[in-house]
């Protein structure tokens, strides 16, 4: 696996489901984005549940899959996926793992290579001497 991450580049695995990971149709080297779920805490009957993109076109390195059997056929199921992520992606996973329920939204094949504004959340705009500058 190390051998594949790019330079600076962390490889971190969640837990999925067919619900939560596109119905089992997530492969290596495929784009998906990250949403977290979050349910309203029992006791706070005003807030509503709520879902958000946390991760925008991540490149999935590996999905671990077993072959099971259900209803008389066999089946491949995958329960955790590696994701390559930058190393503050890795920070921001590995907490919303602990506030909701994470899902992998598979993307087009013809955008992985598409820069989409969501992406652009993350840029921090410097002003220096009135010029604008995007990092």
């Amino acid at each position: 696996m190390a051998a594949i991450l790019p330079s600076g580049m962390r490889a971190v695995s969640t837990e999925i489901s067919p619900e939560t990971g596109a119905g089992g149709f997530i492969l290596p080297n495929d784009r998906v984005d990250v949403i977290l779920s979050r349910r309203p805490k029992e006791n706070d009957k005003n807030q509503l549940a709520s879902s958000e993109t946390i991760l925008v076109n991540v490149r999935v390195l590996a999905i671990d899959q077993t072959i099971e059997e259900k209803n008389g056929q066999r089946v491949v199921v995958g329960k955790t996926a590696t994701l390559e992520i930058a190393p503050r992606q890795a920070e921001t996973l590995t907490q919303a793992r602990q506030v909701g329920t994470l899902s992998l939204a598979l993307r087009s094949l013809l955008d992985a290579s598409k820069v989409v504004e969501e992406e652009r959340k993350t840029d921090i705009n410097t002003v220096r001497f009135g010029v604008n500058s995007i990092k």
